[in-house]
């Protein structure tokens, strides 16, 4: 599936503006797929990141709660190898 390009204005520091004219150089083919790829693997750093927190926090929840690793003990016990 094909997604709808939209055209975006921004602003740029210089130094923002020089990185993104390399472009060439860093194998793209204009600005816009440098800054696309820049934010698809932004975004997927900051789901990583959220993931990262949930897994800390249930992993807390887990420590704390004698009920749910005895459950999960008794689970494993039944688990087929």
């Amino acid at each position: 599936m094909r997604s709808t390009m939209r055209r975006i204005e921004f602003l740029l520091t210089d130094e923002q503006e020089k990185f993104l004219n390399r472009f060439g150089e860093l194998d793209y083919s204009d600005r816009s797929s440098l800054i696309r790829e820049a934010i698809d693997r932004y975004r997927g750093e900051v789901e990583q990141n959220r993931l990262n927190e949930s897994a800390i926090l249930y992993a807390e929840v887990y420590a704390e709660d004698d009920c749910l690793r005895q459950l999960t003990r008794q689970s494993l016990e039944a688990w087929p190898e």
